[in-house]
């Protein structure tokens, strides 16, 4: 994991050292949004308005935050609207590659090696961590927006006016909650799991790691009483929920040594991660290949042998309980 300083690319992994053992994220930087007719976005930023092909999103299969944004954009219907290509799960000395020999897709719009070249491209000053996803905007020749959470709100509704499709991951009576559930499964389990597994000392990964399963169980017991998070509709809260969990007994539990349980031995998460993994399109998205690939392959400050594990054997095509609690779908705007 690299970065970009005053344009030069740097090698350089997290200085946790300055941080007292902690594992601190860098914000995302680029924040135009895309909007239906290029108004500005919700809190005032830059917009762009929303064109068939003036889009291509940049992910790694890997990433569990590009993941957020490949599951909007199935089901929302953008993949002939919004073109997509993935990096290697390699993330070696030059950071996300578009290697075709290590299982790139290529970059066909700017036919970059590498991905920071994307950034540069943007801003050739650029400096800051180099990140997926991105939403490369062809007209103008940069990065739109390099924030998973802001690019699932625009794919929910920008592009609506072009393909018709009218289901809401974000439904206005719902958002309160689903901002509350956002907050608690950002901070203690999507990025938790990366606090507790980037942590250099132990206090520190105790005190992590502690709170990514008490925060499990919190979810655990909501989804006792509760189809999905905000209730019985699939919201967003659901698919950024879901991208840690399909990864967790793969790679989270072993190589971040968040080990107090598998998601499979919680019978409410372990259900509804199937149901979400077998809905029609999710299953789609998956890449468990580039997942294990990449953490344990890139990440050779933990992982320092490169062995790639054959296990866990993980079977998400089984039938799940979740019928007993009631359920309506996604719903439409």
């Amino acid at each position: 994991m690299g970065q970009l300083i005053d344009g030069k690319w740097h090698d350089q992994w997290y200085d946790t050292k300055k941080h007292g053992g902690e594992f601190v994220r860098e914000s995302a930087k680029l924040r135009d949004w895309v909007t239906a007719k290029g108004e500005p976005g919700p809190n005032g930023q830059p917009g762009v308005p929303a064109e068939a092909d003036r889009y291509h999103l940049y992910v790694s299969l890997a990433c569990p935050w590009a993941h957020r944004t490949l599951i909007l954009r199935k089901l929302k219907g953008l993949e002939n609207l919004i073109g997509m290509s993935y990096v290697s799960p390699l993330m070696l000395d030059q950071g996300w590659t578009y290697n075709l020999e290590e299982g790139s897709s290529g970059d066909p719009v700017n036919g970059v090696s590498f991905h920071h070249q994307l950034y540069t491209l943007t801003d050739p000053q650029y400096t800051g961590r180099v990140t997926v996803p991105i939403l490369w905007d062809k007209a103008q020749g940069r990065i739109v927006n390099n924030e998973s959470a802001e690019l699932i709100r625009m794919f929910n509704s920008a592009f609506d006016g072009l393909t018709g499709n009218r289901l809401d991951f974000y439904p206005e009576d719902l958002r309160k909650t689903i901002d509350a559930v956002n907050a608690d499964v950002y901070d203690h389990i999507n990025n938790g799991v990366y606090k507790a597994g980037f942590a250099t000392e132990q206090s520190v990964y105790d005190k992590h790691v502690t709170a990514l399963f008490e925060a499990l169980e919190r979810i655990e017991r909501r989804l006792d009483e509760s189809r999905y998070l905000a209730g019985e509709w699939l919201t967003e809260a659901d698919i950024r929920l879901f991208t840690t969990l399909i990864r967790f007994d793969a790679v989270y539990h072993g190589h971040f040594k968040c080990n107090l349980k598998r998601i499979e031995d919680y019978p409410n998460l372990s259900n509804y991660l199937r149901e979400l993994y077998q809905w029609p399109g999710v299953a789609e998205t998956v890449n468990l290949e580039h997942i294990q690939r990449h953490y344990y392959y890139s990440h050779d400050t933990i992982n320092p042998t490169r062995i790639v594990p054959k296990g866990p054997l993980l079977d998400f095509e089984r039938p799940h309980d979740r019928e007993r609690l009631p359920g309506k779908g996604i719903r439409e705007k």
